[in-house]
């Protein structure tokens, strides 16, 4: 079991390898995990919720999409959390799976075809046949949510992608928007709090510049860390670890603590900047606001830098552990995130991330060289005008929400704004501390699912 008490079983899919290849291995396969709930369907006719995995274990996004449920019980829906391929459990090629060539079945064309075809064979053994289906998904998820929605009209009804930047990874948009939306968050806190932050990493760039055993063993005390900095790297290493920090805190500023993505208190932005004008010591103030993010599982006695951020492709950081190692790759591949930090439009020290920089670390890394511009040319980019039935739904404190769709572009391709939320609270189920506006949001969700389901059933029956 998942969970305790869990609505979901654990299964496994046998999946196609490869699907665009007859040659490269035959009609091979592998075991592909997904999580399956039939609590509140009605049998044979109730719709079919899907939710498009994305970049981690799949237990980790269905214990965080509580609505998906919720919706299921309205709705009389089965639900299924399909895993995406080279993550959590579902890896084709064991420990091998990182290896090149192996690597190369990791694309987004790919996990859109596990989907259709795993969508299409367990309506089949379920006879669900005439159940339509709504897919949803929560940022990269989203995307996918969107894209399944381009690709198999033929098989998903509708689509709900919650804040999903299907612009910004795209290469469409500024390259500043991100890091300057961290910022503003912290600024809406108070404009104290984001000049004491810019401050506190000018104080550590300048006391870096003056070199030397003493600076390096000062800093290590300050930040506490496990190992004096004792190269440019060791510092420029620090600055994207505590970059991430802020990063992790304005995407998850929940009102109520959660465990998504590590462990957060509520309001940890809030919380970041208490501790950021708690006195005059900055550099202890950004050691401990980091702390937040760093210290939340399991307490630490020093800081290992190496080793608590992984600098990858995603300049918003791909996490650790193998699902770390995948996202780089997509990073590398098609999925573009060349986000900028640069001191004048966000609080943090300039640190650049284009595509030049991009290729040299791709081909270094993976022996790759990205393709700028086609995910933008196979996934329409902004020209989705031609699409139907997808909801964008963004919250305004989530930096990710200006890379995506913040204006409906059509009668159903709908945008819907939550002014409080953070990175798809509209996905998180019902709690106490909601604000009103995600309250509102998830209920005009609801009935524009029910309508795309109903304007299926009545299609079906003509």
């Amino acid at each position: 079991p998942v969970m305790k008490d869990s609505p979901f079983t654990e299964k496994f899919f046998t999946q196609t390898l490869d699907h665009f290849n007859f040659n490269s291995f035959g009609n091979g396969t592998f075991c592909q995990r997904y999580l399956i709930s039939d609590k509140f369907w009605q049998n044979g006719s109730g719709p079919v919720f899907f939710y498009t995995g994305n970049e981690g274990d799949i237990s980790d996004f269905a214990l965080n999409s509580g609505f998906i449920l919720e919706l299921a019980e309205q709705q009389g829906a089965l639900v299924i959390f399909a895993e995406h391929r080279y993550y959590g459990a579902s890896l084709p090629f064991g420990k091998d799976s990182f290896s090149r060539p192996l690597v190369g079945l990791l694309t987004v064309e790919q996990a859109l075809a596990d989907y259709a075809v795993m969508i299409t064979e367990l309506k089949q053994q379920l006879q669900a046949d005439n159940c339509p289906v709504i897919v949803f998904g929560g940022s990269y998820g989203g995307m996918l949510s969107v894209y399944m929605r381009l690709k198999y009209p033929n098989i998903v009804t509708g689509a709900l992608a919650a804040s999903a930047p299907i612009l910004s990874t795209a290469g469409v948009g500024d390259p500043r928007q991100f890091f300057r939306d961290v910022t503003a968050d912290y600024e809406a806190v108070s404009p104290q709090c984001s000049a004491a932050v810019r401050a506190a990493f000018q104080q550590l760039q300048d006391l870096a510049a003056r070199q030397g055993e003493p600076v390096c063993v000062r800093i290590q005390s300050a930040f506490a860390l496990c190992q004096p900095p004792s190269a440019p790297r060791d510092i420029h290493q620090l600055n994207g670890l505590l970059r991430n920090a802020f990063t992790f805190m304005a995407m998850l500023d929940y009102p109520y603590s959660t465990h998504f993505m590590g462990n957060m208190p509520a309001h940890p932005v809030k919380m970041g900047c208490d501790i950021m004008l708690r006195g005059p010591d900055l550099l202890a103030n950004l050691r401990d606001t980091a702390a937040i993010v760093y210290n939340s599982s399991t307490p630490l006695s020093c800081f290992d830098l190496y080793n608590l951020y992984v600098e990858c492709a995603d300049p918003t950081g791909c996490g650790l552990g193998p699902n770390s190692l995948a996202w780089d790759y997509q990073a590398c591949t098609e999925v573009e995130l060349c986000f900028e930090s640069n001191n004048v439009t966000d609080m943090f020290p300039p640190m650049s991330f284009s595509q030049a920089d991009r290729r040299r670390y791709c081909s270094e890394r993976w022996g790759v060289t990205p393709r700028p511009g086609w995910l933008r040319l196979q996934f329409w980019g902004d020209a989705l005008s031609s699409a139907s039935n997808i909801i964008f739904s963004n919250g305004d404190l989530d930096p990710w929400a200006n890379g995506g769709v913040r204006r409906s572009l059509s009668s159903s391709l709908i945008a819907i704004n939550i002014p409080e939320g953070a990175h798809h609270l509209d996905l998180r189920g019902a709690n106490d501390e909601d604000p009103e506006s995600v309250v509102r949001a998830r209920k005009q969700e609801a009935e524009l699912i029910a309508g795309w389901i109903q304007a299926e059933r009545n299609r079906q029956k003509h």
